[in-house]
């Protein structure tokens, strides 16, 4: 593989289930799976993942979709996640990953924003899907899991992949900032937990583009790297508001890589978009 990866993540989407057949959604799971390239990463890349609303079983899902929980074991079979995992032990699909050692330890972070979620408020204007509402996007149980893994955590740099959007909230697609007060419990609570160096990746827009925005009561931006997807994007572009972007939004089929540079005190991280070919279509550095 061209970027040599030390970790391939999931960011949802991994198939287009949108069943309620369990018997469909396995034998998509198992298409997938049995696809040779997938083959090839699975042999030589560790995999993590989480899911986001095709693979959960429905279009802009939440915490309503019936079969959730047949559906959340069929995702970690796909991951082949061990049987031992505390994941298995608690409603959800959120996950927790520790990499490294000392002071280059890393924290993946993966938090399920499908199963707990309420319902979104329907823009009834036309404009977009959704306009913000209430409601919670995580769950009580998970809000504490989450707080636990940031408090009690030594690691370096902190990971958290949300399969949809944090940082962006201007467009009227699915996004944390439809749900306001969770968004901004979240924000509370990175800075509360005083975790280190923690930063987003996302998915679901059927695009790429880094989002940034200050924190009052943290000491240096928040980032959220989105990137989607290898099968789907849109079919041409077109403009999109986002006061956060740094840097060109990609519509073209794309992934992500981010890279980490531990040479100095402060640690230099680089998301990267690249597609096909490894054709390098945005990047853009920071230090955390």
């Amino acid at each position: 593989m061209a970027n040599d990866p030390d970790l391939w993540i999931w960011m949802g989407d991994n198939i287009y289930g949108d069943t309620e057949d369990m018997e469909l959604m396995q034998a998509k799971y198992e298409e997938q799976k049995s696809r040779a390239g997938y083959q090839a990463l699975i042999k030589d890349v560790p995999v993590i993942g989480i899911w986001d609303d095709h693979d959960y079983g429905v279009n802009d899902g939440g915490k309503e979709y019936p079969l959730r929980k047949g559906s959340k074991a069929l995702m970690l079979d796909f991951l082949d996640v061990p049987a031992d995992d505390p994941v298995y032990s608690h409603d959800g699909a959120y996950q927790a990953y520790t990499y490294g050692e000392r002071d280059r330890m890393i924290k993946v972070i993966l938090l399920d924003t499908r199963y707990f979620r309420d319902t979104l408020t329907t823009d009834t204007t036309g404009q977009g899907r959704y306009i913000p509402g209430q409601g919670d996007v995580l769950g009580e149980a998970q809000w504490q899991w989450l707080e636990q893994q940031l408090t009690n955590s030594v690691a370096r740099l902190h990971l958290i992949g949300s399969s949809i959007q944090v940082i962006a909230e201007e467009h009227g697609w699915e996004k944390w900032a439809n749900l306001p007060a969770a968004r901004q419990r979240l924000f509370d609570l990175i800075v509360s937990t005083k975790a280190r160096g923690v930063f987003f990746i996302s998915g679901d827009r059927h695009i790429a583009e880094i989002s940034s925005m200050e924190l009052a009561g943290l000491s240096y931006p928040l980032y959220d790297f989105t990137a989607s997807g290898l099968t789907h994007t849109w079919s041409e572009a077109r403009f999109e508001a986002n006061k956060h972007r740094v840097g060109d939004m990609i519509y073209k089929k794309n992934f992500g890589i981010i890279s980490f540079d531990w040479s100095n005190k402060d640690v230099e991280i680089t998301f990267q978009v690249r597609g096909e070919a490894d054709s390098l279509w945005l990047e853009e550095k920071i230090v955390l």
